[in-house]
């Protein structure tokens, strides 16, 4: 017979990982700072959101720039990352306050992504996309903390709000009724970020970016260049 385990094992979806640095001290002291008067895990998730949303500024052209600059506290640090490198900022936040976080990832077609990315990307469909599913008060709920309000204002997209009560997903329509985001393909959760089954994915599907093998060259260094990107599109329009 096998002793008793008096000590079971934490859950996965709550420790640190490899990418989800929960226990970083800059990850704890982010997270702490931004909950010190929240009341209960609902609260303290739905703070925690919408600090990643807001002050991490979105910039798909770091999409598999390097496996280290998806760490939470480099994500943090650098305060601007892509779909799946906030989500991965808003779980680690999460776990170190002892709220279950895993990570979603969906194949979506971006219908108002610019002109620029579609010829840099070759599509309009963005595999592996990724966010956040929180664990609160006993319920899985999905929270995609990628667009930054200031990016949301001038694309004239939706804002994703997130209750802690519900799902935040992409909106299917902008603010003008016109086409956004639609999920094509699920490809479920996990406690850590796929890496290798994602750089598998864009070699196949992106193969004159260089996505997965010199995956640096190509994407923009400038903190502000998808930003400016946006507004000189709208602009010529």
């Amino acid at each position: 017979m096998s002793a008793v385990d008096n000590h079971p094992r934490t859950p996965t979806f709550l420790e640190p990982g490899e990418h989800v640095d929960a226990d970083h001290p800059d990850v704890v002291a982010f997270a702490k700072a931004q909950t010190r008067d929240a009341s209960g895990e609902r609260e303290t998730a739905v703070r925690l959101y919408y600090a990643v949303r807001d002050a991490i500024r979105y910039d798909p052209y770091l999409a598999g720039s390097s496996s280290e600059a998806l760490r939470a506290s480099e994500v943090l640090r650098a305060k601007r990352g892509w779909c799946v490198s906030k989500a991965v900022l808003l779980a680690a936040c999460c776990r170190a306050l002892g709220i279950g976080a895993r990570l979603g990832f969906a194949d979506v077609c971006n219908h108002l992504s610019t002109a620029r990315m579609r010829e840099f990307m070759g599509t309009d469909v963005f595999y592996y996309h990724g966010y956040a599913q929180l664990l609160i008060d006993g319920r899985w709920l999905k929270a995609t903390p990628a667009f930054n309000i200031e990016l949301c204002e001038t694309m004239g997209l939706l804002p994703l709000e997130f209750d802690g009560m519900n799902d935040s997903l992409y909106h299917p329509f902008d603010r003008e009724g016109r086409q956004h985001m639609e999920y094509i393909r699920d490809h479920g959760v996990s406690d850590a970020v796929p890496v290798e089954e994602m750089v598998a994915t864009w070699r196949r599907h992106y193969p004159q970016t260089g996505l997965g093998r010199d995956a640096a060259s190509g994407f923009a260094s400038d903190p502000a260049s998808f930003e400016t990107e946006v507004e000189a599109e709208l602009r010529g329009r």
